[in-house]
């Protein structure tokens, strides 16, 4: 079993670059990313991405992000840079103090590269890149459709839109992080799991890398997490923050992936946990679940990393990486 310390992407911008953006762009709307930022704003992205990419290699992960700088937003992001999408008002991010631009799409959703351009900055500064993208159902659900006309079409065409983001991403991607925290926050109706299945299915098979499917916020109805064994993901994620032993009976009683992630410290809360406490879940969850002999287990928190301060977001990336290397000599 390969143990690989990692994260789910989108960090908080680093003091300098904020305070920098801050006199670049101000802080009203028309100054949120649209894709056609200039020089300045784009060199200051770039030197956030460097900082992102150097504060993960320092803490000794295993895999490396881009860490999103660009994002306004942890899941929309995608969609509000896209040409055939307007943006609308602020709307609140799931049940948290956070908010995102609503995208509403109104036209075509053809792949436009926004996505692989970053990853490819990212590819030149380090080996062991990790993108992350998020989901289809929850990109969906967070976006409101005036094109497609019907909610199964708009499911499948935000499928084919990643899909097509994926297939440009660039070659030494060897991780690709799927998030759907709605598939457990605003669960699909039973009667949408097969799409769903299809559509987490057509953006995975358009991955040249292993895919991790991570949802967080509890945990995954029963029949649902079924079907999304049918996906051809090579993990599913498991918040053992919040849901710990729902999670780990899902694993008991239906199986899972060759691969699990397992969302260890909180995303949300900036009490750090320590190195021990990694190790502690990671063993108990391997110690719960009747297959223990995964092939590879992704430690992760359990959410973006956005929502906390610097320090405590640089505190987290060095305990993951400590835990891993506890329970790594643990098991030798």
């Amino acid at each position: 079993m390969e143990l690989v310390a990692t994260t789910a992407g989108l960090f908080p911008l680093p003091d300098d670059q904020r305070e920098r953006l801050a006199d670049l762009k101000g802080h009203q709307k028309s100054d949120l990313i649209s894709g056609d930022e200039s020089a300045d704003v784009t060199a200051t992205y770039d030197a956030a991405r460097e900082r992102l990419v150097s504060v993960q290699r320092d803490a000794g992960l295993d895999r490396v992000v881009e860490g999103q700088a660009r994002w306004d937003d942890m899941l929309a992001h995608p969609l509000c840079v896209h040409d055939n999408v307007r943006t609308e008002g602020i709307v609140r991010y799931f049940d948290n103090n956070n908010f995102y631009r609503e995208p509403v799409v109104e036209g075509e959703l053809v792949e436009d590269g926004d996505l692989a351009a970053d990853l490819a900055k990212a590819a030149r500064l380090t080996d062991d890149l990790q993108a992350v993208a998020p989901g289809p159902y929850s990109l969906a659900d967070l976006a409101t459709d005036e094109h497609y006309g019907d909610e199964s079409a708009f499911l499948a065409a935000v499928a084919e839109f990643l899909a097509g983001e994926i297939a440009q991403f660039p070659e030494e991607t060897e991780t690709v992080f799927l998030l759907e925290p709605s598939l457990t926050f605003d669960a699909p109706d039973e009667d949408a799991h097969e799409r769903v299945r299809d559509a987490v299915r057509t953006v995975s098979d358009a991955a040249d890398a292993d895919v991790v499917l991570h949802s967080y916020w509890g945990s995954l109805e029963e029949t649902l997490h079924a079907h999304l064994l049918d996906t051809g993901v090579d993990a599913l994620g498991y918040d053992l923050v919040t849901a710990h032993e729902e999670s780990t009976y899902l694993v008991q009683e239906y199986g899972t992936a060759d691969s699990v992630a397992l969302g260890l410290v909180d995303g949300q809360n900036t009490l750090v946990e320590d190195a021990e406490t990694v190790r502690e879940r990671i063993e108990w969850f391997e110690e719960s679940v009747p297959v223990s002999d995964f092939e590879t287990v992704y430690a992760t928190p359990n959410t973006e990393l956005f929502y906390l301060p610097v320090n405590k977001f640089e505190a987290k990336l060095q305990t993951l990486a400590e835990g891993v290397s506890l329970t790594t000599e643990a098991h030798q």
